[in-house]
């Protein structure tokens, strides 16, 4: 397989842009990330703060959109490009913290699938969205996942875990994982080089050629040196466009908020939040302080995987 290299020259932006980019700066900062517990354990937590210096829920608390005119999207950094520890947000413990996940007593890695490493995209969450369970796509013929859905960030900056940024959506594939929907959403930092100059899934080809064809190979394959089967995808593998990848965004967030609101159940999700009053759910600041220090600031970490460092060759239909 031959991988082209894309080499992105810096452009320079207009004095328009520069108040764009900087008014996407400030939002940025009103949340902040806070670590707790020792790295590489299980005990390890990212919770967030407001810009008042409450804990809060990432998942309820975070606004789902960035700009008045809802075509820009908070996305919450779970796992920053080229890393294997499989980060996420956690749905059932309070405050919603990312943390790693675990299998068979141990912290879970993603494995390399030659040629990539790890994760190739900074890959994370659209904050008050919900993949709901109970409802069967008619697209995908499968129901939601259950979790938050999921962004792949294409630009060219590595984000850091428990970033919080502004993205643009370029459109989306339907994984069948399991024999349920996960919508993987293609987006862009605002703040990227070559944010401007793309507006739909057509784009991406012409500015970083190669990553839709690699986006599917790593999904399809991310599972199976655990031994699972390949992962399949609705529509033929073919990514949607940004106006129907925005259409599922709003329906995750219409579930949401009846999530949040109490009108559909999951015993599996804690729904305390701090920001949306009047629901069921929520909780006073001084409860959500009361949540973060309960959380650890021990454990005991474990020896990094050497699968981080291990090739596998699958073969690539």
């Amino acid at each position: 397989m031959i991988i082209k290299i894309l080499r992105c020259s810096l452009i320079r932006f207009s004095n328009i842009n520069l108040i764009r980019v900087r008014s996407f700066a400030r939002m940025a900062g009103k949340f902040e990330a806070v670590s707790k517990g020792v790295p590489n354990s299980k005990d390890y937590r990212i919770f967030f703060k407001n810009e008042a210096g409450t804990p809060i829920s990432p998942l309820h608390d975070i606004p789902l959109y960035a700009n008045n005119s809802t075509q820009v999207f908070n996305m919450v950094v779970e796992v920053p490009r080229w890393t294997n520890a499989k980060m996420e947000i956690t749905l059932n413990e309070e405050l919603n913290p990312i943390k790693q996940d675990i299998k068979k007593e141990k912290l879970r890695f993603v494995a390399n699938i030659f040629p990539h490493h790890g994760y190739i995209w900074n890959y994370g969450a659209l904050p008050q969205t919900w993949e709901y369970p109970g409802h069967i796509d008619k697209g995908t013929g499968c129901v939601g996942d259950n979790d938050p859905i999921d962004v792949c960030e294409i630009g060219s900056r590595v984000a850091k875990r428990g970033d919080v940024i502004q993205v643009k959506v370029l459109g989306t594939f339907a994984l069948i994982d399991e024999g349920e929907t996960d919508w993987k959403v293609l987006a862009i930092d605002v703040n990227d080089p070559v944010a401007d100059k793309l507006e739909d899934v057509q784009d991406i080809e012409k500015f970083f050629p190669g990553l839709l064809r690699a986006t599917v190979e790593w999904f399809k394959f991310y599972k199976v040196p655990d031994g699972k089967p390949e992962n399949q995808f609705a529509f033929n593998s073919e990514a949607k466009n940004a106006a129907f990848a925005k259409n599922i965004i709003t329906e995750t967030h219409t579930f949401w908020q009846r999530l949040i609101n109490k009108e559909v159940e999951s015993n599996k999700i804690s729904c305390a939040t701090v920001v949306n009053e009047g629901t069921p759910f929520t909780i006073s600041s001084e409860q959500a302080e009361e949540a973060f220090a309960k959380a650890t600031e021990g454990g005991d970490p474990e020896p990094y995987s050497e699968s981080i460092n291990k090739w596998h060759f699958v073969h690539l239909q």
